[in-house]
């Protein structure tokens, strides 16, 4: 019954999402079927194991609203009956936890500003890290878990605000203008978060097969359109029936194959770090190897290639930043002589703004 309700929950979210682009009913309804694809998903499968009434394993959810380790209360003393000496004893575990942190925010906002998703918006990575430091020192305070990127999710995220082309020809795809940038979705998103603390006699009923399933989808989707995984499907097919790829036009199909075999090297040597309890402590460590691992592709590949394959920030010129200056300093001279001089300016012949 497990194995059915987990796969039932992965099939209907995956076939449901993709209603979007089927020929049947009106294109809102098939949109919003698609967006509500795997609240659907949880809602059936789960009613379908109510009424089955096979016992399945249930999320376990606190029946009260308290700390869930009895005799403490909601703030947490920093020393309590530690020794003064535990301060600096914590600072070596302290340092890894917060390596984990800064490259868990960093590594999953450059994936979110990728190219591709065609973002306008400027992104705010020293800002997003400063939140999320802040509520680490509440959270840790309150004795509550950390605050993290969580890549998957994030990714999702960006997927289901995805902007499409309405008109398109019969049997073609539609065409990708862009992601909707907005803050509501999030803030709708965490409010109900904390809501669900009022509802744990509703979520106590949803078997945790219906969980793993949805948690499958989820990591399924954030794969489609992922370049390292695209690089490492084309490994197994034909030259003739590769696709279309910008990374395949401009590289040697060896030199993409290199670079996607060490990096899947790399994830190898994570994941093996990560699995086992005596060399978990060292994966903070380990994503710091990868920064000299990063530093070593540039004896073996070009700029060119690295620019293309990994995506490298562009460098600015320094006829480009004079631009920029000179840009800067104009507008804040014409603000100026605006607040003087009022909004009427004196245009010489060859067409320049001189300020009186």
């Amino acid at each position: 019954m497990s194995i059915l309700l987990f796969m039932g929950t992965y099939l209907i979210s995956r076939q449901l999402k993709e209603f979007k682009s089927s020929l049947y009913f009106p294109s809102n309804i098939r949109l919003l079927i698609s967006d509500f694809a795997v609240t659907i998903a949880i809602v059936s499968m789960s009613m379908l194991d109510f009424y089955v009434g096979i016992p399945t394993p249930k999320l376990v959810v606190p029946k009260t609203f308290e700390p869930t380790l009895p005799g403490r209360g909601w703030m947490i003393p920093p020393l309590k009956n530690n020794p003064w000496i535990s301060v600096f004893i914590a600072i070596p575990p302290a340092l890894l936890g917060t390596i984990l942190i800064f490259m868990d925010q960093q590594i999953t906002a450059v994936i979110v500003n990728r190219k591709q998703h065609k973002l306008k918006k400027g992104c705010g990575y020293h800002l997003d890290l400063f939140v999320i430091s802040i509520l680490i020192q509440v959270c840790s305070c309150m004795g509550l878990p950390w605050f993290v990127a969580a890549t998957v999710p994030s990714i999702n995220h960006v997927n289901s605000l995805k902007l499409e082309s309405e008109l398109a020809a019969p049997g073609e795809k539609q065409t990708f203008l862009g992601v909707r940038e907005q803050r509501v979705t999030h803030i709708l998103i965490f409010s109900t978060v904390g809501l669900s603390v009022f509802l744990t006699p509703i979520l106590g009923f949803i078997p945790m097969p219906v969980l793993y399933g949805i948690f499958l989808f989820m990591g399924a989707e954030s794969l489609r359109g992922l370049e390292l995984f695209n690089r490492i499907l084309i490994m197994f097919i034909p030259s003739k029936y590769q696709p279309d790829y910008q990374f395949l036009r401009e590289i040697p199909i060896g030199r993409v194959h290199l670079f996607t075999i060490i990096q899947l090297a790399c994830l190898l040597c994570l994941w093996t770090v990560k699995s086992f309890s005596s060399t978990s402590i060292l994966f903070p460590l380990m994503l710091v190897v990868m920064i000299a691992v990063r530093k070593f592709l540039d004896q073996i590949f070009t700029q060119q290639e690295l620019r293309v394959l990994d995506d490298i920030m562009p460098q600015i010129s320094s006829e480009d930043q004079k631009k920029r200056s000179d840009k800067k300093n104009m507008s804040a001279i014409s603000k100026i002589s605006h607040y003087i001089l009022g909004p009427k300016l004196i245009k010489t012949e060859k067409h320049k703004v001189e300020l009186c």
